[in-house]
């Protein structure tokens, strides 16, 4: 009988991606892709899901065919947390506005957004960007840690829009109780076949 649990074929990497790279190995422009960070890896090992080329953050490279379409497929419900700074101020009505859900367009529809977390994080200790983020003098800016379980297209990036605090710098910290602590920005990390288990925990926080 095949041990899905020891195969030692299955490979599974968790990488901070910096901003200004593109989530694919292939070339597109000049601009920066995995391939510029993954050298010595198996063919068959590709990111499970995105992020923009703006963003940052966790990101999970494996050949996992199996946690991939677990991890990809609304039924399999697992938290993400996003660290998100955003023009304006913050207030408790921004809150309860992102986790009760707001409309945004998904493919052209209005779709309204499931019950997420908000929080309002005080200075939250992250590198500085490269790019830094362009700010606009007189204009105050807020970090908000949203904790969502979907995955539609820019998502984050619409709901704070929705609630009129656009998003400047967009991080995701957290894939279940897996989080960027201790990793530097560009840093690949190899793990081992139990974090397939702790991608679906809850955070402990």
């Amino acid at each position: 009988m095949h041990n899905y649990l020891m195969d030692a074929a299955l490979k599974y990497y968790l990488f901070y991606k910096p901003c200004k790279v593109l989530t694919q190995f292939s070339a597109q422009e000049d601009k920066k892709t995995l391939a510029d960070f993954f050298k010595n890896i198996p063919k068959d090992v590709y990111p499970v899901g995105r992020l923009d080329y703006d963003s940052e953050g966790l990101l999970l490279l494996t050949n996992d065919k199996q946690l991939n379409h677990r991890l990809l497929h609304p039924m399999f419900i697992h938290e993400r947390e996003y660290w998100v700074q955003v023009e304006g101020e913050a207030s408790h009505q921004h809150l309860q506005a992102l986790q009760k859900g707001v409309l945004i367009k998904v493919e052209g529809e209005n779709y309204r957004t499931k019950p997420a977390i908000a929080k309002i994080l005080s200075a939250p200790q992250v590198p500085e960007r490269e790019p830094p983020i362009r700010f606009r003098k007189n204009s105050p800016t807020s970090w908000l840690s949203l904790t969502i379980k979907e995955g539609k297209n820019r998502q984050v990036r619409k709901m704070t829009a929705a609630v009129n605090l656009p998003t400047l710098r967009l991080l995701r910290y957290r894939i279940g109780a897996v989080t960027l602590e201790g990793m530097q920005v560009g840093e690949i990390r190899e793990v081992n076949q139990q974090i397939t288990d702790l991608l679906f925990q809850k955070s402990s926080t």
